[in-house]
């Protein structure tokens, strides 16, 4: 298959820190890989490597064939913004917008037409059952329906890759298995997904593979 991510010796330092240290680790075009591992292992590290959050202090991180590490500021916020969707934990929704302006604002950041952006993020809704909360505030919206939400956001641009950071963290066992059936639904039609998560369950069900880390790097596979 062919790789979508290739990091290669990836190795990042805060000061005196090691947060990777020497990361190898491809990703393959529709795989859906799930990052696991106590907190300080580096999983939050990696996924802000990969999504041009931050850059290494070695080694190459490659998406799609270009080393993201040599762009420019202004490409590589290009590159977030047309070639990566984010999930995230708390949502990072914008409590003084409704849904559907939550859903277009990634849209519009790139260019895209109001009128195209708006038909593009009510079928996203629609397609993840939040439609009728489209002109709601994030206040008054349940965990489950603000994770969709955001996960409508981050699909808006079409993101060759989708990262989750603790999709299911901050939601009820209800919420949190609605939000696993919608990434493997996700993963199912072709979509790219890299989850950092301490939910085994949403690693087992959703992910084609696992990753251990454990002190900045791929831990050895747990002996079962």
């Amino acid at each position: 298959m062919e790789q979508m991510v290739q990091l290669t010796d990836v190795r990042k330092e805060y000061g005196e820190e090691v947060a990777l240290d020497g990361v190898t680790l491809g990703i393959a075009t529709g795989e859906a890989v799930a990052v696991m591992g106590p907190s300080g292992s580096g999983k939050s590290t990696l996924l802000n490597m990969i999504a041009g959050l931050d850059r290494p202090t070695s080694g190459e991180i490659v998406i799609h064939g270009e080393n993201i590490g040599a762009l420019s500021e202004t490409a590589l916020a290009k590159y977030r913004r047309r070639r990566i969707g984010m999930v995230f934990q708390f949502f990072n929704l914008l409590d003084d917008l409704p849904v559907l302006e939550n859903v277009t604002l990634t849209a519009e950041l790139i260019g895209t037409p109001r009128k195209e952006a708006r038909k593009r993020a009510l079928e996203l809704l629609d397609e993840l059952g939040v439609a009728d909360r489209r002109g709601a505030y994030p206040v008054t919206l349940s965990g489950g329906e603000r994770q969709r939400v955001g996960v409508a956001r981050a699909l808006m641009n079409r993101p060759a890759l989708l990262l989750a950071d603790e999709p299911t963290g901050a939601l009820d066992s209800r919420s949190g298995e609605q939000v696993m059936d919608l990434l493997l639904d996700l993963n199912q039609i072709g979509q790219t997904l890299l989850i950092v998560t301490h939910d085994e369950r949403l690693a087992t069900r959703v992910a084609d593979r696992i990753v251990h880390f454990a002190d900045g790097d791929v831990a050895p596979e747990p002996v079962r």
